[in-house]
């Protein structure tokens, strides 16, 4: 009685899309081994891509066979797209088998590999599954293609918008009540050119911006589909370009190419000099821990006509400080937090 080690083989894609399963394969494995009188040794059960024979299960039963030599017969599954998606990659596997006195063999598509006509018919067994896979990306390129062309926008929405479907199952892009009006805030503090890109996301994550991150946050600004555009790269003979998109701009084309040429350094903004108040110098970098607005300060005389500082908060959340004590707490934290600097004179630090 021959012996064999049965190999069930699927990954998550494939039982998703086809209805593949581990359980229906091993049933029929199970039943051809019963009529043909073949005695089962293992089970390997692998949930993994055919693309290659870098798979963990497959490695441990080559390492097995190599150590019990003579022990199994066959390698038995149900169909050569079980076995491998390469043909090149499947006959140097099928060599190393039979260098080890093992068969592999597909119950549903059996060949006899010691005719030579056969291994036309392996190849094609082989290949089919691989070109049946090529078309089906080729098909699903095809369609977002189109649709970009339509203006529809394909994939995971970006910061600032959220996905929806129509009640006809079109897919579409619709502005985040929550993260919009910060991305659009953002856009215009990116415009005014006064700050840095970082110190503005760092706001923005302050404001609620709770998805992605710098990187991403970098991407969506530089992304034309926030102003109504989307963006068809280059493929084949047809170049890249914009066409009108079907979802609502966020800000408008003018305020996008600004910010633009902000990034990009070809707008050089007239920074004005601020006077500094001794008094209230943190004035505009503070940010209110109540509504994260920017606080802002001034002064008010007391009973004795001596002056008081404040900074405050100009929305109605009523956020209050004293600028002395403020100011010292600050002074204060820079001193903790401060490095001392190295003298490259001496071996002392200043």
């Amino acid at each position: 009685m021959k012996t064999a080690d049965i190999y069930v083989r699927v990954s998550t894609d494939e039982q998703a899309d086809k209805g593949y399963s581990q359980r229906d394969q091993e049933e029929r494995l199970r039943k051809y081994c019963e009529i043909s009188c073949i005695d089962i040794r293992n089970v390997i059960y692998e949930d993994y891509s055919a693309k290659t024979f870098n798979r963990p299960e497959w490695a441990k039963l080559l390492i097995l066979l190599r150590k019990k030599r003579g022990q199994t017969d066959l390698i038995l599954f149900t169909k050569w797209d079980r076995f491998s998606r390469n043909a090149g990659d499947a006959y140097q596997m099928i060599n190393i088998l039979s260098n080890l006195g093992v068969d592999a063999q597909a119950v549903e598509q059996p060949l006899d590999l010691s005719v030579p006509e056969n291994k036309m018919m392996l190849a094609f067994y082989l290949a089919a599954p691989e070109v049946e896979n090529d078309r089906r990306a080729l098909n699903t390129f095809n369609g977002m293609r189109r649709a970009m062309k339509e203006g529809r926008y394909m994939g995971q929405a970006p910061m600032g918008y959220i996905n929806r479907i129509t009640p006809d199952g079109k897919k579409y892009i619709a502005i985040r009540e929550d993260e919009g009006p910060i991305m659009k805030w953002a856009f215009e503090q990116i415009a005014m050119g006064i700050v840095s890109t970082q110190q503005i996301w760092l706001a923005a994550k302050m404001r609620g911006m709770k998805r992605g991150n710098k990187s991403n946050f970098w991407i969506a600004i530089r992304n034309p589909l926030y102003c109504g555009k989307i963006f068809i790269p280059k493929y084949k003979d047809e170049e890249a370009r914009l066409v009108k998109g079907q979802h609502e701009p966020l800000i408008s084309e003018t305020l996008f190419y600004k910010v633009q040429d902000v990034l990009d350094g070809r707008s050089k903004i007239q920074r004005t000099k601020i006077k500094v108040d001794e008094n209230i110098p943190l004035r505009g970098f503070l940010i209110c821990p109540k509504c994260g607005r920017i606080l802002t300060g001034s002064g008010s005389k007391g009973r004795r006509d001596q002056p008081y500082f404040y900074y405050h908060c100009t929305s109605a959340c009523g956020t209050r400080f004293k600028a002395r004590e403020l100011n010292k707490s600050i002074v204060q934290y820079i001193k903790e937090v401060a490095e001392p600097l190295p003298d490259l004179t001496s071996n002392r630090t200043l």
